[in-house]
């Protein structure tokens, strides 16, 4: 028998990383909406007190975006000095261009706009078919912050952060073998208090059934988490990239994917393969599937498309990069077309990562008879 022990994290939405992530993305959506084909690349920085929004944007939308930014830190919570972060009085810069000439002129056509490579990943081992260490976390994520905002846990703050250990025997899931919960809390409670809490009411409704009497369950392992993330911290966009795609159980390619318009292969191609993957195993071709799309700048299809199927494939790995081939164009204009992805939608996929969601369409499983047919 054959144990393996993999582990993977996911944090909340009031992580500093994540802010970034969800300014850059709303700057994104508010772009689209009014122009669809803006082209847009976004990086913030953000650290006590003060927000950098920077890189470049190419639309003929009318957004203010110190507004948008201002808007999306109070949403998320950050309202008040006393809390070392405000977004109605944080200084802000703004330094942005426009997209480069000599770069648009092939996107424009229909060309990658650089070269990249991008991976998408599936397995069968989660409902979401994600693998089972980053599912959890974020699911655990997901209900931390659920029990901050409906008051059941009152004495939580809003910073959070999860890891999931998952034992595996012979490449199976046999149960959880490690949980980590760090969230940030009031003053003068004790570790106690907390510990219980986290427990009863974030890891039991989530993982019961996959915990027992050897799970190791740290929460707060270091004491006392008070002292709010501006005040030791910075936050970046892109930092997070791990908890958006696999948890680091499949590869990650080149760049992040948050405050990217759709015409970015590093962000839409990233999806599609995930689409594919997706697919393929729902199908039943694979038990595990890792796609990988790269493009060359000005090229509109890939230069290569790359099946990895950990020994699980029914059928020759070959068969079914020539079917992807014959039956999926793949260029960066035509994934847009096919997920609909010139749509405000961003927003929302910059926290607890950007796949499981079966409300979008790189989620969906349209594919899955069209794949068993190989069989």
């Amino acid at each position: 028998m054959t144990k393996q022990f993999i582990t993977s994290e996911s944090v909340t939405e009031w992580h500093p990383d994540k802010i970034c992530d969800q300014i850059s993305d709303a700057i994104l959506d508010a772009c689209l909406e009014q122009d669809p084909f803006s082209r847009v690349a976004c990086e913030c920085l953000i650290t006590t007190n003060k927000l950098i929004i920077a890189w470049e944007i190419t639309t003929k939308s009318q957004v203010d975006y110190e507004k948008i930014a201002r808007q999306t830190i109070v949403e998320i919570g950050y309202d008040d000095l006393d809390k070392f972060f405000d977004g109605n009085t944080c200084d802000i810069q703004i330094l942005l261009d426009t997209q480069s000439s000599d770069i648009a002129m092939w996107v424009d056509t229909g060309g990658a706009g650089d070269q990249w490579m991008m991976f998408g990943y599936a397995t069968n081992e989660t409902k979401s078919l994600l693998p089972a260490t980053i599912h959890y976390a974020h699911e655990l994520a997901k209900q931390l912050a659920k029990v901050r905002k409906n008051l059941t846990l009152p004495f939580l703050l809003a910073d959070g952060k999860t890891q999931v250990t998952v034992e595996y025997e012979n490449d199976k899931i046999s149960r959880i073998d490690t949980i980590v919960v760090s969230s940030q809390h009031i003053k003068n409670i004790s570790q106690k208090e907390i510990f219980d809490g986290i427990k009863k009411e974030v890891i039991l409704p989530i993982v019961w059934d996959l915990i027992d009497e050897n799970t190791k369950i740290y929460i707060n392992p270091t004491g006392s988490f008070y002292i709010w993330w501006p005040a030791w911290d910075s936050g970046l966009t892109g930092r997070k990239i791990i908890v958006d795609t696999y948890g680091g159980i499949a590869r990650h390619g080149w760049w992040a994917f948050s405050g990217k318009d759709p015409t970015k292969v590093d962000r839409s191609a990233a999806y599609m393969a995930r689409y594919l993957a997706k697919n393929i195993v729902a199908s039943g071709l694979c038990d595990k599937c890792e796609i990988q799309l790269s493009y060359a700048i000005g090229v509109a299809q890939p230069v290569s498309i790359f099946l990895e199927d950990f020994s699980t494939a029914k059928i020759e790995k070959n068969k079914i990069v020539d079917f992807i081939i014959q039956n999926f164009d793949l260029s960066s204009k035509w994934i847009i077309e096919y997920l609909d992805l010139r749509k405000p939608i961003y927003k929302e996929t910059a926290t607890y990562g950007h796949f499981g969601n079966e409300k979008y369409s790189r989620e969906k499983l349209d594919k899955i008879e069209e794949f068993k047919n190989l069989l």
